[in-house]
């Protein structure tokens, strides 16, 4: 525990910053419904954090070099906190459109600051039970900022002012961490032709992922919402998805590890697909079979971004590691700002179903795709090439090597 607790204030930051993330991708979305705004427009909002985060991928390790991560930590917070506080005062699909994507570059570069300085204390002795207690304040922080929304409401100003709130306080924790400033980071590359080069299927995947979840994320609110739950049912239909992803993580990591890693992958994508189908056609205005489907949807899904992760590091050549993990995020990225965009529009022609259908449209080329790759190229066996399974977040390039095992250098 004394190895651990040096770490504690900056998990506590991260807890803050995860759960007030987590809090805004719903209640924006019910608030922005409330206020009249079209599904299509809030697709549009929901598109404009995703952008500002594939922003924030490529330029924040230029900014952490330059003045050092406690003060791009205070930067980004401050700047994120009023741009929170400014979709209060300036009620207007562009005003918020253009605040979101201030939002998503600023936590791009907050959660970087965070998980590079983690990276830089953590130890081989550490880093095992540090990544457990950080994907534990994940799930923890995520499922629980949910249940805020029916608790305070989403017609006044209060979550406004609790989402400012917790940024600003999230430099407390963070301001109280080891006084020594770690080493700046080095800096990521993106050359995303390698990453493609690499593995084509986990290009694609990313991007398949981006396009699917993502729009669960944004989205997941307005078709609850379109199928008549009340705001705490709305609060758990999103909880049980995000929390579903834990479900599967680890047994379809660890058969991946044994098997052929596409084949795991595909699984993966089938029963996503499958649940997809289930919602969209099976569970109608149901709430519980809502969310069983949505249970199954986040179980298989959720992991699917770690999975096409892995097997793009098994065809990854020595020091292409790093520059995968930046790929892949920013590959996902690109998905995130297409998929609630498009799924919006879909929503608003064909009603909340059609989120769903949206799903497993792209889904199934995903699987046909795969099944193509798997047909075009031999799969890598297990041996000193294959890297091990890890589950990964999909908030900075940095998470990637925080779950590196020790056993392994990352390059």
């Amino acid at each position: 525990m004394n190895d651990i607790r040096p770490l504690i204030p900056l998990l506590i930051t991260a807890g803050i910053l995860i759960g007030g993330n987590g809090l805004q991708g719903t209640f924006i979305s019910l608030r922005a419904l409330q206020e009249g705004f079209s599904t299509s427009m809030i697709g549009i909002i929901g598109t404009g954090y995703n952008i500002g985060f594939a922003i924030g991928c490529i330029y924040v390790t230029r900014i952490i070099r330059s003045i050092g991560h406690i003060r791009t930590f205070s930067a980004l917070a401050a700047i994120a906190s009023a741009a929170s506080i400014s979709m209060l005062l300036f009620i207007h699909p562009t005003s918020w459109f253009t605040m979101r994507l201030i939002q998503g570059l600023c936590f791009a570069g907050l959660f970087a600051v965070v998980e590079s300085w983690l990276n830089a204390r953590v130890t081989n002795n550490t880093r095992a039970r540090t990544l457990s207690i950080y994907r534990f304040v994940d799930l923890g922080a995520v499922t629980l900022a949910q249940y805020m929304i029916p608790a305070v409401g989403i017609s006044g100003f209060e979550l406004f002012a609790i989402i400012s709130m917790a940024l600003t306080l999230s430099l407390v924790p963070i301001s109280f961490a080891d006084r020594s400033s770690p080493s700046p980071p080095q800096a990521v590359r993106f050359d995303l032709r390698v990453l493609w080069k690499v593995s084509p299927l986990a290009t694609v995947g990313c991007i398949v992922v981006g396009l699917t979840n993502s729009s669960f994320r944004s989205l997941g609110p307005i078709y609850a919402d379109g199928i008549g739950m009340s705001i705490t049912s709305i609060a758990t239909f999103m909880s049980v998805g995000i929390f579903a992803g834990v479900v599967l993580q680890y047994p379809l990591g660890h058969y991946s590890d044994k098997l052929d890693r596409r084949f795991i992958i595909l699984i993966s994508a089938f029963g996503t697909f499958a649940a997809g189908l289930f919602l969209a056609f099976v569970a109608g205005t149901n709430e519980w079979l809502n969310f069983v489907g949505i249970f199954v949807f986040g179980a298989f899904g959720m992991p699917l971004y770690s999975l096409c992760s892995a097997h793009a590091n098994d065809h990854a050549a020595p020091g292409q590691h790093a520059l995968v993990s930046a790929g892949t995020l920013f590959f996902w990225s690109i998905g995130a700002v297409i998929g609630p965009l498009f799924a919006s529009f879909m929503l608003d022609l064909f009603g909340p179903q059609a989120l769903f259908i949206y799903t497993t449209v792209v889904l199934f080329a995903f699987m046909a795709y795969t099944l193509l790759r798997m047909g075009t190229r031999s799969g890598v066996p297990t041996g000193s090439r294959r890297q091990r399974f890890r589950n990964l977040l999909r908030t900075s390039t940095f998470f990637n090597k925080l779950a590196t095992p020790p056993t392994e250098k990352e390059d």
